[in-house]
């Protein structure tokens, strides 16, 4: 594979749209004052996307062996993005911090691996998706705890 060929260039694509899809969605958490922010949702949904292209492409040597299984990289990612997302939740008396993060961070993973598999449509619509929650469903929150005690409805992002 030269450095420059069909196939390198279509990688190089797919890690830069997984990184600017990423970033989006981090770049509501940074505006939203995240200590997980732009930086962090670009490099999980990179870093899925890089794991996931190299789990597709950087292993068709041994596709034709029964051990050989391209999954489970991705699977890996899960497990991997779950033990990062379990270091942001945090509970502080009675109230529970970080889980709407957390949950972006696992979303950017997913989008990296979406589009790793050049399922680019899905990838798309679900970070369109995932701003809609975070942008529109949290105005729906505080419309829906407006009449609630400060102490009753806290930002568990």
């Amino acid at each position: 594979m030269a450095f420059f060929d069909a196939e390198t260039s279509q990688m190089f694509v797919q890690l830069a749209l997984a990184m600017f899809l990423g970033a989006l969605i981090g770049l509501e958490r940074e505006y939203q004052g995240k200590s997980a922010g732009l930086r962090t949702y670009a490099l999980v949904a990179l870093g899925s996307c890089l794991f996931t292209v190299i789990s597709t492409v950087g292993f068709e040597a041994f596709s034709g062996l029964t051990s050989y299984d391209p999954t489970r990289i991705a699977a890996q990612v899960v497990l991997g993005i779950g033990f990062l997302g379990g270091g942001i939740i945090f509970l502080k008396g009675d109230i529970v911090y970080g889980l709407t993060t957390a949950a972006g961070l696992w979303i950017s993973a997913a989008l990296g691996v979406a589009v790793g598999v050049e399922l680019y449509a899905a990838a798309i619509f679900t970070t369109i998706l995932s701003l809609t929650i975070l942008l529109v469903l949290k105005k729906l929150e505080h419309y829906i705890h407006r009449d609630r005690p400060e102490e009753a409805h806290h930002d568990l992002t």
